[in-house]
Order: structure tokens, then sequence, then C-alpha cells
């Protein structure tokens, strides 16, 4: 089925035929699908790829429990995650019913089964399932650049920067903090010029020991040194027709950076204890977190090797300060890493999506990244919070008054039935409260009464 018609698609699990019969007539605007049993369930899944289904917990040949409408239900969520399902229990089946949602389900109705009522549930999981396909789609328009996800204006100003420096040989540096994604931005420039064929070659000058440093870049001939039992290419040699990636180039060596910078001018290169001047076509970028600027004053860099590398510097804006790009990138993460490990996780909670936007993140989308891949092994629920992120609120501000005044509340009612050993009318007169009351709001936040 094309995805124009998904969200008109309606299947309806239900084995009692009269109900079959009632719902079908009921939602015949919808193209409606059913089917009596989680065998055939699964195999309209696949099939219709509907958008919302509406299951009946108790499924032949578990017609009185409720063991098979879970199955259903896991197999469903885990086949399709964005269908939004809404389970029909019985009338005292709340606890099965909220054990449904924690298990995938979108929302659940209660029998006697009011089709007025049922309809409005089932046409804001429409609703909710069109919402976070537009999402999804603008998700996708947001990749910018190949393997670059962002909404920041800084940021794509960016990217269209480097499609516009892609076709040409210009020598660029990107500058940034640590874990910004100047790697991801030179991959992309690469991937974008008439060179995306060839290899691109990435050295980080500050991995490389300062005596080894010549001889990964440039190569050696055999007998160069002690162990140079043959001829070995460099790092630049390897990059020829490509692009060679210089990462970290604040940090190389004083010592090498005049032959570094022949090599720019004239581009040839002499291996380490040979003769012959090689000439080699490739393009370069260059990184670095450090100020090349201050270093030039303070005399630690070349100033005209610096001129050299930057004949175009592109600055890199922290995460803190793109704004959209930190829970953007946090559903990018989540849905690679959910998907990596087989987890049924559909978002984060309102707190963690408060967590998400407020934290500074010093380590940027590395750290981000880190931070996402730690959740989604550690989750246990349906969607990531911030115990799962593994940030302190000590990191964020709480400044959302209803979820203070509901903490207030939980922690009140809890200190509240330990002080009085449990006696529910005793708790609810020491909170000023009806014993309905408190029922109710133990109800709300899922309290349970200690025994």
């Amino acid at each position: 089925m094309n995805k124009s018609n998904q969200a008109e698609t309606l299947l309806i699990v239900e084995d009692d035929q009269g109900l079959q019969s009632q719902l079908r007539w009921y939602f015949d605007r919808y193209h409606v699908v059913v089917v009596g049993d989680r065998p055939n369930a699964i195999a309209a899944i696949r099939q219709y790829e509907p958008a919302v289904v509406l299951q009946d917990l108790g499924l032949p040949p578990d017609d009185e429990g409720v063991e098979e409408g879970f199955r259903c239900v896991q197999e469903i969520s885990k086949l399709a995650p964005s269908t939004k399902i809404i389970v029909i229990t019985g009338n005292a089946d709340y606890e099965n019913a909220v054990r449904a949602v924690a298990m995938g389900a979108y929302d659940f109705y209660q029998k006697p089964v009011n089709t007025e009522t049922l309809e409005l549930i089932v046409q804001r999981a429409y609703q909710m399932y069109q919402l976070e396909e537009q999402n999804r789609k603008l998700q996708e328009k947001q990749q910018a650049l190949d393997g670059m996800i962002t909404s920041d204006t800084s940021m794509l100003k960016i990217c269209r920067t480097l499609e516009k420096l892609a076709p040409t040989n210009v020598t660029c540096t990107l500058l940034g903090e640590s874990g910004t994604g100047k790697e991801v931005l030179a991959r992309a420039l690469h991937n974008l010029s008439q060179r995306k064929d060839n290899r691109f070659v990435a050295i980080n000058c500050a991995a490389v020991p300062e005596n080894l440093m010549e001889s990964e870049l440039f190569g050696y001939e055999k007998g160069a040194f002690t162990g140079a039992n043959k001829r070995t290419l460099g790092k630049i040699e390897h990059a020829s027709n490509g692009t060679l990636f210089l990462d970290e180039i604040g940090d190389m060596p004083l010592s090498l950076q005049a032959k570094l910078l022949r090599f720019l001018q004239e581009r040839v290169v002499e291996r380490v204890g040979g003769r012959e001047e090689i000439q080699v076509d490739v393009r370069v970028v260059c990184a670095t977190n450090k100020n090349l600027q201050q270093m030039v004053k303070e005399e630690t860099f070349r100033e005209d090797l610096f001129y050299r590398i930057c004949e175009m510097e592109i600055n890199i804006p922290p995460l803190r300060s793109r704004k959209g790009d930190k829970i953007l990138l946090a559903r990018h993460f989540l849905r690679k890493y959910a998907e990596e490990h087989g987890q049924n996780i559909t978002g984060f909670t309102a707190d963690a999506t408060e967590a998400i936007e407020a934290y500074p993140w010093p380590g940027n989308i590395r750290e981000l990244e880190n931070k996402l891949k730690r959740a989604v092994i550690m989750c246990e629920e349906k969607c990531i919070s911030t115990y799962d992120l593994g940030i302190s609120t000590a990191d964020t501000i709480d400044i959302n008054l209803r979820k203070v005044r509901q903490d207030a509340e939980k922690t009140a009612i809890s200190q509240a039935l330990s002080m009085t050993d449990s006696n529910i009318s005793a708790a609810a007169k020491l909170l000023g409260v009806t014993r309905p009351t408190l029922y109710d709001l133990l109800k709300k936040y899922d309290l349970q009464v200690p025994n």
C-alpha cells in the first residue's frame, strides 16, 4: 500500500463478529481491515501498513485472558513503531490497559463501546500519526548535507557555503570546539566535490607522535631509518586525486610546518630518505579547536602557513548555540541506536526533552551521541527519561511549575502514607483532602499503597 493511503487505513483486531460489524459500519469512511486473531493482525500490518489499529486485548485462543492480546501489541509495536495502537479492554480492566500502553500501545478504551467517544480517540491517533510523519519528513529535509542534520540558521548557511566551495580546490580550515562535527563537514565537502570517487584520508595531528609525523605525512624510502624495511607511501600520496583532512592542525609540530607549507605551495612531496619530487593532486581541508591567530602571535604557528590554509575560514558554532538542533539530533541518535540495539523506544519524556534543551553540552554533538547511546541501552520504558540520559538535575533548571507541583504532591502523599502506616483515612486527614480525592491522586500518579 502506498503512503498516501496509509493514513486512511484502520485495522480492527476483534474476534466478536457483532462488534466487528458495528465498528466496520461506524468507521466506513476509513479503509477498514478486520481480522480476528494475532497471526492475521501481523499479516495485515505487513500488507496494509495501517496508521491506526483498534485491538481487543482478549484474543483467541486466549479469549478469557489477555496474554495473547499483549503479545499482539508487542509484535505490532516492534514491526511498525509509528503505528498507533488503541486497545479495547473490559470495564474493570484498567491495570491491563495501562500495561498495554507501557508495552507500546498509544491509548486505550474501556467497554462498553460508545462509538462517538471511540471515534474521537481514533481521530486523535490519526492526527498524532500525521504530525509525526510531517516531523519525520521535515527532519529528512533538514539533513542539509551528507551526514549533517540541522535546523539552525547559522549551520544552514555553513552548509550553503560548503556547497559553493565543493567544486573548487580552495584550501579551507574548519574552526570550532571539539565534537562540533568538523570531520563530518569535511567529509560532506569531499562528497560534494568531483573528487568524491577517490579517497578521503584523515590524519589527527594531535594523535601522531612528533618524531613520526613527517614519515606519516610524506612517507619514507627503504632504509631511511631503522625499521624502514620497504618503501611506504605517506598520507598525502594516499589521498592523491582525493581529499586530505588534517585534523587538529594547530597541534602540528613547528618543525614540520615549513615542509607542509612547501607542499601546499608546490604540490610536491619528498619521502623521508628520498630525493625524488613527487607531484600530488590533492584537496586539503584543515580543522582545529585552537585559536590559530593567537598561536601566530605567540609564534607557535607559522604566519605564512596560517594564511595558506585559511584561504577560507569556516567557524562552526557549538551545539549550545544552535537553535533547535539539540532535540533534532537527539531524536536522530535515538532512532539510530534503538534500531541498532533492537529497542522499541518511541521518544522522550517531557522532563528529558526539557533537560536536553537546557543542558549546555560542553562536549557538543559527540557528548550528545554518547548520552543517547547509553540512554537507549539503559531505558526500560517506552520513552527515555533524564535518569536514562544520565543528566543530573543540577545540570538543568526546572522552571516548569506544573511539574514542580506534581513532584511536590507525590512526595507529600508518599510521606503521609509512610507516617500513617498506609492508613488511607489518616493519610487523607493529614494531607487535608478527602479519601476519594486521595484515591484519585494515587491513581493519577500511579502510586502504590505500601503494605
